[in-house]
């Protein structure tokens, strides 16, 4: 295989794989809705659960595909409380049922349940209750380059590492394109994201347990021990290599898991659990 179809070759590699794990990571995470299908009677009724909404407005739950004589109700109450639970009915619009969960600060929770009704049965949506996050909402312009930064970090990772294995000539200028990706969408742009979300720039060591805020430290961390290795000699490719599986270990790790959240008792953020 020549030079440049191997290069070719190996960035298609590289794009397939980082979309791969960006698609992984978004659908394994907390704040990804709940998708699924039940059977009632004749109809085969769909719905997709919130878990996560802006702040400023309230979660709108949608039940598609239901005939006018089910109906159904949305129970919830605020996360790691001792509260009663409330109880708000659906909507029939169409072959809808439709119903709104208040809105709550930045970092707070709902914990929410729907039970539909036909013919004196009762069908409950989910098994366990659905917990839903709401944030600050984020402006597009601080969004989606800190989107685009962290994508570019993750791909420029992935192919850093295998011109590593490779002993390509390319991998001190990749190790460092990597590290402005990381520096700029998680070092930079993360922390503006967390501020408008959630009220707080930085949230993980040494100030709190936040996850995401601590996974991207140390992947910056090990890029730039990687980087300065490499400097010194060239021959230490396996720092890059091993900074290369670290982010990918860290990529792996749903999104927002032990995120910011509301404690309704102090009216403090802190780390979810």
């Amino acid at each position: 295989m020549k030079k440049n179809n191997s290069s070719v070759f190996w960035w298609i590699f590289a794009i397939v794989f980082t979309l791969s794990i960006a698609y992984y990571q978004r659908t394994t995470g907390p704040t990804y809705p709940v998708k699924n299908k039940i059977q009632i009677n004749d109809d085969e009724v769909r719905f997709k659960l919130p878990r996560s909404n802006d702040s400023h407005i309230p979660a709108l739950i949608t039940i598609n595909g239901v005939s006018n004589n089910i109906r159904g109700q949305i129970e919830y109450k605020k996360f790691k409380t001792n509260e009663e639970w409330k109880i708000v009915e659906l909507k029939s619009e169409g072959d809808k049922l439709s119903g709104e969960l208040p809105n709550q600060p930045p970092a707070g929770k709902l914990i929410y349940k729907i039970t539909l009704f036909s013919d004196g049965e009762a069908y409950k949506l989910t098994d366990e209750p659905v917990v839903i996050r709401f944030k600050g909402a984020v402006p597009p312009y601080i969004l989606w380059p800190h989107i685009i930064f962290m994508f570019m970090a993750m791909l420029f990772s992935s192919r850093t590492g295998i011109e590593a294995i490779r002993k390509g000539d390319k991998t001190f200028n990749y190790t460092f394109i990597t590290i402005i990706l990381l520096l700029f969408g998680g070092m930079i742009l993360g922390p503006v994201v967390q501020k408008y979300a959630f009220g707080e720039f930085w949230t993980g060591w040494p100030f709190g347990k936040d996850l995401t805020d601590n996974k991207t430290l140390v992947a910056f961390v090990f890029w730039i021990v990687a980087w300065f290795r490499l400097r010194k000699n060239k021959n230490n490719r396996g720092w890059v290599i091993a900074a290369s599986i670290i982010l990918l270990m860290i990529y792996m790790i749903p999104h927002s898991m032990f995120g910011s959240e509301l404690d309704y008792s102090s009216g403090q953020v802190v780390t979810g659990k």
